[in-house]
């Protein structure tokens, strides 16, 4: 039976951590690391049938709902938190092989899990693959010249998962002509023009933006003619 101080809200047998040097009243051992209050006396684990059981702290909660499902006697640990006042839940004790089973049981569902996070990935990666394939479509479809080695890269490069790039808007994956031009722009703006390095040398960025914007236009008109390969 609990001490009076123990919290109702702690059902069913409790278990305290005491804050100073106890020993039991019954075999005189201690001090005692967990004790059971009997009749507002101190016992010993041994002492109250509860010597067979071993602690899990908290911290996981699947693995400790199933070890107490799993265990036929269980308690829970208990500790005086004197800043706040109140006894707080440090874990429970549970039958050795109750815990054995349920982490068993939660290993078995992490595998699971694992196979699940697997299969989604692999799930996004051609959801990924097809999107970039079709993005590089529409660049090609827009822009005819457009190197087909470069529509790929320009499409795997603003697709990006997760990269917040314009392939990732709401208006990229429905493939707007506006995004995959934004794309296709912002790759020639790095690689067909000096931009990066007048950034480089302190330009700001809109001025680098207006010094260049002539060089743009003319790669994109010459991709917008069917038939050439490149720019040169």
């Amino acid at each position: 039976m609990a001490s009076r101080a123990t919290p109702p809200r702690f059902t069913g047998l409790v278990v305290q951590q005491p804050l100073r040097d106890r020993h039991c009243a019954g075999c005189r051992r201690g001090p005692l690391p967990l004790l059971v209050m009997e009749n507002g006396l101190p016992r010993c684990l041994d002492c109250a049938d509860l010597g067979h059981l071993v602690f899990l702290p908290r911290g996981d909660t699947a693995l400790t709902r199933r070890s107490r499902e799993e265990s036929a006697l269980s308690a829970v640990v208990v500790r005086f938190n004197r800043r706040r006042g109140r006894y707080e839940r440090q874990g429970v004790l549970v039958e050795e092989e109750a815990l054995a089973r349920a982490e068993r049981r939660c290993l078995a569902d992490a595998e699971a899990r694992r196979r699940r996070r697997m299969r989604d990935a692999r799930r996004r990666a051609a959801e990924d693959v097809r999107f970039t394939e079709a993005f590089a479509a529409e660049i090609r479809r827009l822009f005819p010249g457009c190197p087909e080695v470069r529509a790929h890269a320009v499409a795997a490069h603003a697709s990006v998962r997760g990269s917040g790039r314009v392939g990732r808007s709401a208006a990229g994956r429905a493939l707007s002509e506006r995004a995959v031009t934004a794309a296709v722009v912002a790759s020639v703006r790095h690689l067909d023009t000096p931009y990066d390095r007048l950034l480089m040398s302190g330009v700001p960025r809109h001025e680098a933006r207006r010094r260049i914007a002539a060089a743009v236009e003319t790669v994109l008109r010459g991709w917008s003619e069917e038939g050439l390969g490149s720019t040169g």
